[in-house]
């Protein structure tokens, strides 16, 4: 049996999390580890050299943050269908080549057009890899509970996990190539991936045992009339829309109080820190005192709560160690949302899911909610640079995560 087969068998150890994982989850997961130190190596520190180094208005800045969200996570359905058409290896390895060149060429780019198109390749390029490994997680997450061998939402939170040690890594290795140039640090990205391609090309199975794919059409169809699953992507929108604020929201803030940018790798690296060492026994927690809306209506508050602080402290104009403490508070309350709203969001579309259609659900899930955050990102750039009183874009933006509580569709 060769060694590629044999990754999708084996025996299972047992994590500290109280999950038996099998070797094909344990690659999976590594891999989210993987794409997310490329990825964060890049991504924080995108807003300042469109701002600063190209010049860009709030609102273009907003909007290509918006742009790239929205042709990774919009566009999710496509590469979750074509996972349950073609299997994941093939997706997952041109997602990767996509990736490469999208850096490259990010790093390269000197005019608005060509950021804009380096941008919409990286997007499109975890379009095609992210829905297919998240779904085969989730898959392999419902065998392993129907085994007796843990929870899913725990399988699912481990993954959480190794995503949220990748965005702890990254930005921390971005900031230091940062003091070469912004052009260092996308090739650094690029190089990230082109071990994450030679490594699958290797390693990852060529057949799934077990895995159902789709035949025939009609999929798409069975989702629009699908008015739980939508509503569960109305909520998830939110609170994309909420997280994307790390990357708009918090670096202008950040900027305000200490006149540098030095900060946010570190505020993002304590977002990280807190999901590494947290994110299970939270979902330990979770998993027996509240059901899967409850705990996402939880962590929409939570969040809603973080917008809020800063929204209070901005009128007091504090600058310095003190004006960040808001910004602190934020990322946490953030964070502690994130943590329960994320796996039992993607532990929920199984149930919600048609046979044979689990990448095409997973992948709807963060593209329903990329339209949301298109929209919404311009709208939020257009917030923060028209002048209204500092409070109001913050308070706003607690608004929207309170209204989407009342989205969360009935177990």
């Amino acid at each position: 049996m060769s060694k590629v087969t044999s990754l999708s068998i084996g025996p299972r150890r047992r994590t500290q999390g109280g999950v038996r994982l099998t070797p094909l989850l344990r690659l999976l997961i590594l891999t989210q580890l993987a794409f997310n130190i490329g990825f964060f190596a890049v991504l924080p520190f995108l807003s300042e050299h469109l701002g600063r180094a190209m010049g860009m208005a709030g609102w273009l800045v907003g909007f290509v943050l918006g742009l790239r969200t929205f042709s990774q996570q919009g566009l999710f359905v496509v590469g979750g269908a074509l996972a349950d058409r073609y299997g994941i290896r093939p997706v997952v390895l041109a997602g990767c080549v996509l990736r490469i060149v999208g850096f490259v060429w990010l790093g390269y780019a000197g005019e608005t057009w060509a950021v804009v198109g380096a941008v919409l390749l990286i997007g499109f390029a975890a379009a095609l890899f992210s829905p297919a490994v998240e779904s085969e997680v989730a898959r392999q997450a419902v065998v392993l509970e129907e085994a007796g061998g843990g929870s899913r939402t725990r399988v699912l939170a481990l993954f959480t996990v190794a995503g949220q040690a990748g965005a702890f890594v990254g930005p921390l290795l971005g900031a230091l190539l940062l003091a070469v140039d912004f052009r260092a640090v996308c090739l650094a990205g690029a190089g990230i991936f082109v071990c994450v391609l030679a490594g699958h090309a290797w390693l990852l199975p060529q057949h799934v045992p077990g895995r159902v794919r789709a035949r025939g059409r009609g999929g798409l169809r069975g989702l629009l009339r699908n008015r739980r699953f939508l509503a569960l992507c109305c909520a998830y929108g939110a609170y994309l829309l909420a997280y994307n604020q790390l990357y708009l929201a918090l670096p202008a803030e950040v900027e305000r109080a200490t006149g540098s940018q030095a900060p946010l790798a570190w505020l993002l690296a304590l977002s990280s820190l807190l999901v590494v060492s947290a994110q299970l026994p939270v979902t330990r927690w979770a998993g027996v005192r509240l059901t899967l809306r409850r705990s996402m209506a939880a962590g929409l508050l939570l969040i809603a709560a973080g917008f809020a602080v800063v929204g209070c402290a901005r009128p007091a104009g504090w600058t310095g160690p003190a004006g960040l403490l808001p910004a602190a508070g934020f990322v946490v309350l953030l964070t502690l949302g994130q943590m329960l709203v994320a796996p039992v969001a993607r532990a929920w579309v199984p149930d919600l899911a048609e046979e044979g259609r689990l990448g095409l659900y997973t992948g709807a899930l963060p593209s329903v909610s990329g339209l949301i955050v298109l929209a919404g990102s311009s709208a939020t750039g257009t917030l923060l640079d028209v002048g209204l009183p500092v409070a109001v874009p913050w308070l706003v933006l607690a608004a929207v995560p309170v209204a989407a509580v009342g989205l969360l569709p009935r177990r």
